[in-house]
């Protein structure tokens, strides 16, 4: 009899153990079927990623380029704005020039009238006095009732002489002044109008350089047109790969508590058999269990470094902006390096990319999540806070802020302290 339970025993035992075997031998097999998929997907996604940080590099340089050739153009539109307000600055002097000579002309006609009047006045008197001869000249010099009269006269027909010449003169030397404002005013409008002349030539330059700069930045337009509708596509095909990884990981993970239900079911089913060997057989069977779990994964911490304070830290900067790219806590920041930082801080090194941060430390299940875990997003970053939050550099649009642990699919859970 005793031979036969020891017997029983052994046989139960091998059940047991042909169990264990079997749960192990299923989750290599599921193991081994769905990491090729998760492999396959990996490498296409590591591929789309190269690609889109060469184009996001590209991206940045053409931007870069954009921006000093905008300067140019800017600088040049001042140029040419500064130079056409010159130009009709000149335009009004001309103008202004062409009614000076203008006015200078009309005066010069009648500055030219009164010389001529003056001149026919004169002439009308000298031919009056030869027309009628001396006798007239000495009939009026006879005609003189004393010396004093005699004088008199002489004096006044001397007189009249004076006068004439003298206003004849005068109307000379104001037609010559007019004259000569004239030909000054001439003299200024025709330098005006050969500055004209080079503000206009200046102008052609200045608009042919803005033209020159607006087809680059045209091409330059193009280029980011066509680098960014490629960096849409490798996104794409990253979140896709993430989509497959993350899909395939939870089929593996279904698979892989669905062979340790039914492990566990056999290792019952074998437990329940023993019951009836005897109090020895049972103690033998509850001694033998697998230790494999569903409950999750919560991996011990390998650092002094609290999570509460890394969160404390981190929750500081929250309302700063966000910044693609930027490496600023304050002035602007993307989720990597906002991770990176607040880990940092602590003397925690970590990788700048969001990538690389799904394999630093070790793999947490979300139902063992504690206060300062890294959660990583197809793409981004962030840091649990516990209680379903985190805090992370969301986007443009909110800055650094908290929101929910579940908002978007979680990859993974990393414990780093």
């Amino acid at each position: 009899m005793k031979f036969l339970r020891a017997m029983k025993k052994i046989k139960i035992k091998k059940q047991i153990i042909a169990a264990v075997m079997a749960c192990v031998l299923g989750i290599g097999g599921i193991y081994s079927v769905h990491a090729s998929v998760i492999n396959d997907a990996k490498n296409k996604k590591n591929e789309a990623q190269q690609e889109l940080d060469n184009l996001n590099s590209q991206i940045d340089e053409i931007q870069a380029a954009q921006s000093d050739l905008q300067e140019e153009m800017d600088a040049y539109d001042d140029q040419l704005m500064a130079l056409l307000t010159d130009m009709d600055l000149l335009e009004n002097d001309m103008d202004a020039k062409q009614d000076e000579i203008d006015q200078a002309n009309a005066d010069l006609e009648v500055a030219q009238e009164k010389e001529q009047t003056q001149y026919n006045a004169m002439k009308t008197r000298i031919q009056y006095m030869y027309e009628n001869g001396d006798s007239n000249y000495w009939e009026a010099m006879m005609g003189a009732t004393s010396i004093t009269d005699l004088l008199n006269r002489v004096e006044y027909v001397s007189e009249v002489y004076d006068y004439d010449r003298k206003q004849l003169t005068a109307y000379q030397e104001t037609v010559q002044q007019v004259a000569d404002l004239k030909d000054q005013l001439n003299a200024q409008l025709a330098e005006m109008e050969e500055l004209k002349i080079s503000y206009e030539d200046q102008a052609s330059s200045l608009q042919a350089l803005i033209a020159e700069k607006s087809a680059a930045m045209d091409n330059f337009d193009a280029q980011l047109a066509s680098a960014k509708s490629l960096a849409s596509q490798y996104a794409d095909t990253i979140k896709k790969q993430n989509q497959i990884i993350a899909d395939e990981q939870a089929r593996q993970a279904a698979e892989e508590a669905a062979a340790r239900r039914a492990a566990q079911q056999q290792q019952q089913n074998a437990g329940n058999q023993s019951n009836t060997t005897g109090s020895d057989t049972n103690a033998s069977a509850s001694g033998s269990g697998t230790g494999l779990t569903s409950s999750g994964l919560n991996p011990a911490h390998t650092t002094n470094v609290s999570g509460s304070d890394v969160v404390a830290f981190a929750s500081q900067y929250v309302g700063y902006p966000y910044v693609y790219g930027g490496n600023s806590l304050t002035e602007g920041a993307d989720c990597s390096y906002f991770v990176m930082a607040c880990f940092g801080q602590y003397g925690i090194s970590l990788p700048r990319n969001s990538y690389s941060m799904q394999s630093c430390g070790q793999a947490v299940s979300y139902d063992c999540a504690q206060p300062g875990d890294i959660i990583c997003y197809p793409g981004h970053v962030a840091i649990y806070m516990g209680n379903g939050r985190i805090v992370h550099a969301s986007s443009p649009t909110n800055g650094i802020c908290y929101g929910s642990a579940t908002y978007r699919t979680i990859l993974t859970i990393r414990r780093v302290l």
